[in-house]
């Protein structure tokens, strides 16, 4: 994500972002017990914010929290931090953890009160480069944990992986897990065969992408439906074309796996096509 803005928010504070503070024994802290959503940004409005904060509670149920904000609270946080920051195009990262005791203690508590922090990024723009000539890619055993489908804020297998594509000058990790494609370190993944879109199927593995579903939409729209099943990694070699996808980097092609290139080793005509779509959605969403 791009470099912070100015104003952050902490348990009901907007303040400038480096005076925020969080107890020590937070547990987010101590044990990375906590959860996060990415809301991406566009001209000053939250993009599919409804099904990010779906996702949202989705993963503090799986880690056994009740809600900690309503609809009314999600969208009124949202907004004021995005006008505190200027509007435009941005990220907003939002963070709850299960919050702080007097103690470390491996035990989950009850009563505790949750900590709810955000901030936002300047959102980036997508390089022409990358447009023109795709992306770069490695694949790597996936090391993660066994709950991926929880968007926790326990990233270490993930940031390694994904420094370590970025030290290969790749600038993405493909994952797999007995020989089956999961995901990218911090992507969902797409494989074109023969002008059919593949996508490896939910599951613990896999965290529930909104960007994903949004391609998954489009793609249902342009007559060329995603169809969900394990995808072996030999499949890559074979494949016309691969994307991946995320809520900051939108929809790119990968063009080049493991030094290997993708198809013709160029951008490919159904992710134009698909990204044409989602670029023109992206729009009527912002003048809605």
């Amino acid at each position: 994500m791009a470099a912070p803005m100015t104003i952050g928010y902490l348990n009901g504070e907007f303040a400038d972002l480096t005076s925020l503070r969080i107890p020590v024994l937070d547990r987010g802290f101590l044990f990375g017990d906590a959860v996060y959503e990415v809301i991406p940004v566009y001209e000053g409005r939250p993009f599919r914010s409804e099904f990010h904060y779906q996702r949202l509670q989705r993963s503090l149920a799986q880690i056994h929290m009740e809600p900690v904000l309503d609809r009314e609270q999600w969208g009124s946080l949202l907004r004021e931090l995005i006008a505190r920051n200027g509007s435009g195009s941005m990220a907003v990262y939002m963070q709850i953890s299960r919050g702080a005791e007097n103690t470390r203690n491996h035990l989950i508590p009850k009563g505790l009160t949750p900590t709810v922090f955000a901030m936002t990024a300047a959102l980036k723009s997508r390089s022409p480069e990358v447009l023109e000539r795709g992306l770069q890619v490695i694949t790597r055993d996936d090391t993660r944990w066994g709950r991926c489908d929880i968007k926790s804020t326990s990233l270490l297998a993930n940031i390694l992986l994904y420094s370590e594509a970025h030290e290969q000058h790749a600038q993405e990790c493909l994952l797999h897990r007995d020989g089956q494609l999961t995901e990218g370190s911090s992507s969902s993944v797409f494989v074109v065969k023969k002008g059919r879109v593949y996508a490896p199927p939910y599951g613990p593995e896999i965290l529930p992408g909104t960007t994903r579903d949004l391609v998954a939409e489009l793609c249902e729209a342009n007559g060329t439906p995603v169809r969900e099943g394990p995808i072996d990694m030999t499949e890559l070699a074979e494949a016309d074309e691969i994307w991946i996808a995320s809520a900051t980097r939108e929809l790119l092609p990968v063009t080049r796996v493991d030094g290997h290139p993708v198809g013709d080793g160029h951008p490919g005509p159904l992710w134009r096509a698909i990204d044409a779509r989602f670029q023109d959605y992206k729009q009527e969403s912002a003048n809605d």
